[in-house]
Parts: structure tokens; sequence; C-alpha cells
């Protein structure tokens, strides 16, 4: 194993004398051709050129003598230092850090950063990096090749973005670049980018904070969405026929939104279900075939504070060129929306029925589509507080399916 592992964040700036020490002493020196062409890299150094870190962390493991490991920015932030200390590797490092790649890009951006998102875009995670950019109002996005600007602004389709995109930040061949997201793909982009996502909806105005209000900047990432009131599915937000806030706490909980998902709400109503679902950081494409209910989806999503996507039409025709969706909730349309969604290969999906032969035809065509298909009678009794009387009564059935892991 090699006597000493330092790890040296690059932004551009010149070396601090902690990292001209560290390389001073090396035997074995990995990094970028920019990294390993700096003139204090030792002559006689093992130069290692990075491609798979893993690589590189192995070949660092069997070393003997003093390695230096270069990264750009801030190795700590989405960097080397995680790869080069798992267990695996079982390597012990110092690092010296530089300024995050993020930080630099908002710095030429000026632009704060504490209410952002920070994402990594790698061919395979390209798809949720592009649903956080749909949920949220501002996003960094580290990408990689094949995962880059274009492809980000490609598959944002029709949700208008602002994009910030530096090119080799650091370098000498420094760029940054201001475009609307659908003139992004016509360019093309040097690796590594840094692609600040901005745009969407503005949020509403929070309301005067109390003297026990928490402060909103307070947490990184958290935007207007995490400063309303507490509590979810609650009894005044709306909901359209059939439906109360029990039944959607009930959806909620069966599909668990997250960040980085995508949800479909079809029949959106009142539009009360696709703001709670954006309110947990996962994008929302909120379908109804009435204008009416598409503008009160849209007022609700700018009440909340939260990034909402009405797509006004009639399921399931409306639905074959929409992005392909982790979990829908199917708030109206029966058994042939659940079967047209099922085909779309979510992994959960929820309905509802008023009647018990409704609910057998939505079970069926969820059941014939491959799902695990549960079904519940929920009823709910609202009591006035002040008589204890009586006051509203739901009966529902909640379906509930999910994909088998193996399809």
């Amino acid at each position: 194993m090699a006597d000493r592992v330092t790890v040296i964040g690059w932004d551009g700036s010149p070396l601090t004398a902690a990292a001209r020490s560290a390389l001073s002493a090396a035997t074995l020196v990995a990094g970028a051709a920019h990294h390993l062409a700096l003139p204090e890299v030792p002559p006689a150094a093992e130069r290692v050129r990075l491609g798979s870190l893993s690589l590189a962390a192995r070949r660092i493991a069997g070393h003997r003598g003093t390695a230096v490991v270069f990264a750009d920015g801030d190795p700590g932030f989405f960097g080397a230092v995680r790869t080069l200390r798992a267990p695996e590797h079982g390597l012990e490092v110092e690092v010296v850090p530089a300024v995050s790649s993020v930080a630099a890009a908002f710095a030429r951006a000026g632009m704060p950063w504490d209410d952002a998102q920070v994402v990594v875009a790698h061919p395979r995670t390209l798809r949720r990096a592009v649903n956080v950019c749909r949920a949220h109002g501002k996003v960094a996005v580290l990408t990689s090749p094949g995962a880059g600007p274009a492809e980000l602004a490609l598959l944002l389709g029709g949700v208008h973005r602002t994009f910030v995109i530096c090119e080799e930040l650091g370098t000498s061949k420094e760029q940054v670049t201001v475009l609307t997201s659908d003139r992004v793909p016509d360019h093309n982009w040097r690796d590594p980018n840094v692609v600040i996502v901005i745009g969407g909806q503005a949020a509403a105005a929070p309301a005067a904070p109390s003297a026990t209000a928490a402060d909103p900047a307070w947490l990184l990432g958290q935007g207007a969405a995490h400063t309303g009131g507490r509590g979810w599915a609650r009894a005044g937000a709306g909901a359209g026929e059939g439906e109360s806030a029990l039944l959607r706490a009930a959806q909620l909980a069966r599909l668990g939104p997250r960040t980085g998902d995508l949800v479909w709400d079809i029949g959106t109503g009142s539009g009360a279900f696709a703001v709670e679902a954006a309110a947990f950081g996962a994008a929302v494409i909120a379908v109804d075939a009435d204008p009416r209910a598409c503008e009160r989806a849209a007022a609700a999503a700018r009440t909340r504070g939260v990034q909402l996507q009405v797509v006004a039409g009639r399921a399931p025709h409306v639905l074959e060129d929409l992005p392909e969706p982790d979990v829908v909730r199917v708030g109206g349309g029966g058994a042939a929306v659940a079967r047209a969604v099922a085909d779309r290969r979510p992994e959960r999906i929820v309905s509802h029925a008023s009647t018990r032969d409704e609910a057998e035809a939505i079970g069926h065509a969820l059941t014939e589509g491959g799902y695990t298909v549960e079904c519940a009678l929920l009823q709910s009794v609202g009591l006035d507080t002040r008589t204890w009387d009586e006051q509203d009564r739901s009966v529902v059935f909640l379906l509930a399916a999910e994909r088998p892991a193996n399809r």
C-alpha cells in the first residue's frame, strides 16, 4: 500500500504550499492530462493518466511510495475522495481542497447557490438528473460524456429553462455561455461542464415568518416548496370528485414520490395530488382533459411554490408523447387508462374506484399488464369536533400496483 496518499483539488489557481509540499515528495502522480502537465509534478514520478478512478485506486493501493491524486475542484464534493476511501481499496487519504466547480460556476454566473439542487449526470443517471431539472427552479448539473448540456436539453423537451454552461472551468479555455434550452442542442460542448439550469414558474411569496418559524435559507438546496406549513395531504388543499385528503395521503404513501422521479397525475382535477407530489421533490406532469382543471392545477402549483408541467388532453392518447414515468396516479379514465399506463412500465401505479365492479376492471387491467395488485376499501368519516356529529363520509376502493423487480 502507498505510504501516503494526498488528494489535491485544483481550480486553476496557483498550488498552495501544502499541495507543493505533497507533490515534491510524490513518487506517483495521478490526474488528468492538464494536471500532469503542471510544472510542479516531479519529473521522476510515475504518472498515471486518470480514466477509471477505481482502476487508478487499485494501482495506488499497490504502489510502494508516496502518491498524489489530482482532481478538479473540491475532491470531496462528488469527487475522488469517496472512491479512494472505499473499503475495497483500503486507502487513507489527506485532502488539500480547492473551490468546487459548482461554486466556481455560480460565481461566474453571479448567483447564490445555497438554494440550488446539485446532481451528477452520467448516461445511466441522465433521466433522473433531468427530472430534478423539471422539478426545481435552480439546479447545478455536473455533466459527463454522453450526458452533457445537449442531452439534458433534449430530454427536457417542452419544459423551458435557461442554461448557464461553464466549459473547462479553471483552464485557459474556460468559457461561460447562457442560452435558452431549445438552443442548447445546436452546439457542440467541451467536457468537463457544469450546467446551471434555472427557470420555471416563480415561487409564491412565503408568508411573513413568525418568531418560531425556521429560516428557509438554513439548509442547502431547500427552496420555497419546503417553506410552507407542516403536513401533507391537507384537507384544505382541494380534491376531485370522489376523493378525500385521506385517500390522497394513502396514494402518496403507496407511490412514495421522491427527488429524481417523474410522476404522472392523470385526471389531476384540482391538482392537489400533483402539488403534493411535487413538494416531495419529484417532477410531476399533471394531465387533464378539462382546461379549467388544468388552470386550477397550475394555480395550485403557484400558490404552493412548486414546479408543475400541466398537459391538457384526454388519456390515454395524450400519454403517448410524455416522457417515461417512474410512478403514476390514475385519477380518471378507468381500466383503459390503467392498461395504457401499465404498458409504459412505471414502477408503481395507484388508482381508485367508487364501485366494486370498476375496481375489479382496473385491477384486471393492471394484473394483465404484469403488475402485482392490492385493493382496499377505504372509509373515512369526518366529525364536527364541536358536536361530534358525523359531517362527511367517504367510501372508495384504493388500488395499488407494483411492477415485479424482474420485469
